[in-house]
């Protein structure tokens, strides 16, 4: 397999990334934010269920730990996976949230464009919930 592009999608937020990363690896509040997730997470021993507008998926998050990763693996219905790199990072005060996107083959330059747009607005709803 060769090396898929990747577009690395990030947002400043002006919040301690501790208190960024405790809400945002929380499986229960990405419905909150992460509007792909809309339908909620139902914990499955280590995995969480979501359904979405592709089926039924799979998720298995990274432990917590204190590095800041909230990586996770979608398993499709199709079979299909799909690792997310998520990292929150200290950036002074606040944060950097970080969406590494991999371009999957057989995505268009469109669809591709279209996931960066569609993760941008969700850091940027996550942005709003932690600046309150």
């Amino acid at each position: 397999m060769s090396t898929m592009s990747a577009k690395i999608v990030h947002i400043s937020i002006d919040r301690n990334w501790k208190e960024v990363y405790g809400y945002a690896s929380r499986p229960e509040n990405m419905p909150f934010w992460a509007s792909g997730l809309a339908s909620g997470l139902t914990q499955d021993g280590d995995d969480w269920i979501a359904e979405g507008t592709l089926g039924t998926a799979r998720v298995r998050f990274s432990p917590r730990n204190d590095f800041g990763v909230i990586d996770h693996r979608v398993t499709l219905e199709s079979g299909l996976q799909v690792h997310n790199a998520l990292r929150v990072v200290p950036n002074g005060d606040g944060c950097e949230v970080m969406f590494t996107l991999l371009r999957l083959p057989g995505m268009t330059e469109e669809q591709f464009a279209a996931d960066a747009a569609h993760i941008m607005k969700d850091l940027k709803t996550l942005k709003e919930l932690m600046e309150r």
